[in-house]
């Protein structure tokens, strides 16, 4: 039996575990405070954590800078956490692997379980990053290392695999983009900041292209995002690993604007997409008047480069560094 928990921000975290999950022979059992799904396949089991967002307002949330996330006195905290050590005992998995806790990581070593970590892009190099690397089997890191290496993982570099990223497309045909010069504005579930009136402003400098905008608060965006990827001649996504993944997947040319994020998460993947020519990344959403040449030029620029980050074969090669990691008990 393989543990994985799942954080509950954003798609990302769950779509990679379930991409990971189909590629493993061993049962896979998902603990997250997401709900639990009417169907869980691929996953053998999962187990529902409970919530614990009443412990924001803890002065010491992150226990001295120790940890991220640790509040005092919190039953919702409190309670996950003994759910965690309630299935470890019960359960006894050979390995756990952790996207993304420092806490949990912590909990599962120190309760002797075995945990491999999944990496984060972005300026990691605080103390309690520090400690969950210290403390991983393994650390997975869900991108190429020719295009991204973050300094905070080189102290780690004899214990990390580089896999390259992945998505739930990538098995799927790719159709030629339809050269009606259609524009796909992909926003995250995460939250944006690009309101109406900044969508509308791009649309009217830009009289030769259609757009046409999904994700945020749209639930069903999710399940028709591929036919809409294959439909675009242009795409503009934000920068979480998900979308990034997703949109190198189609192969179609790419205009990112990354998100505030903790740690910088989004700049760092699309700063290091930008200097390695696979992308143009604006900090910013740009004024209304420099998307038709932004545009352009990333329809000439083309989207082949984008197999440099996900050539594909991500996901397997994620899934044989698990395997390997429980054939090394």
């Amino acid at each position: 039996m393989i543990g994985y928990y799942v954080h509950h921000q954003g798609r990302g975290h769950l779509t990679r575990a379930r991409e990971i999950a189909r590629r493993l022979s061993e049962p896979v059992t998902v603990l997250s405070s997401l709900p639990r799904p009417r169907r869980i396949e691929p996953f053998a089991g999962w187990v529902e954590l409970a919530r614990d967002e009443a412990g924001r307002s803890d002065p010491d949330l992150d226990a001295g800078g120790a940890l991220h996330f640790a509040p005092l006195q919190c039953a919702g905290y409190t309670g996950r956490m003994s759910q965690i050590a309630q299935w470890l005992a019960s359960c006894a998995p050979r390995l756990v692997v952790v996207d993304v806790s420092v806490e949990v990581t912590v909990l599962c070593r120190v309760l002797g379980t075995p945990v491999l970590v999944i990496a984060l892009p972005g300026v990691r190099d605080d103390e309690a990053h520090r400690l969950g690397y210290r403390l991983a089997q393994h650390i997975l890191v869900p991108w190429p290392r020719q295009v991204y290496q973050p300094e905070h993982l080189r102290p780690f570099d004899g214990k990390c695999s580089y896999v390259g990223a992945f998505s739930r497309f990538d098995n799927l045909s790719q159709q030629r983009p339809p050269g009606r010069r259609q524009v796909l504005v992909l926003f995250g579930a995460g939250g944006s900041e690009v309101g109406r009136d900044a969508l509308r402003a791009a649309r009217e400098h830009t009289p030769g292209w259609t757009w046409t905008a999904v994700g945020g608060t749209n639930p069903k965006w999710a399940e028709d995002v591929w036919p809409r990827l294959q439909a675009s001649d242009v795409i503009i996504a934000h920068g979480g690993q998900n979308a990034l993944a997703e949109v190198a997947a189609s192969r179609r040319p790419a205009v990112i604007v990354p998100q505030p994020r903790p740690f910088d998460e989004q700049l760092a993947s699309s700063r290091a997409l930008h200097q390695a020519g696979i992308t143009r990344t604006c900090i910013g959403w740009p004024a209304a008047g420099e998307w038709d040449r932004l545009l352009t030029t990333a329809l000439d620029r083309g989207g082949d480069l984008w197999s440099r980050w996900n050539d594909g074969h991500g996901a397997g090669r994620a899934a044989k560094v698990i395997r390997g990691c429980i054939s090394c008990e």
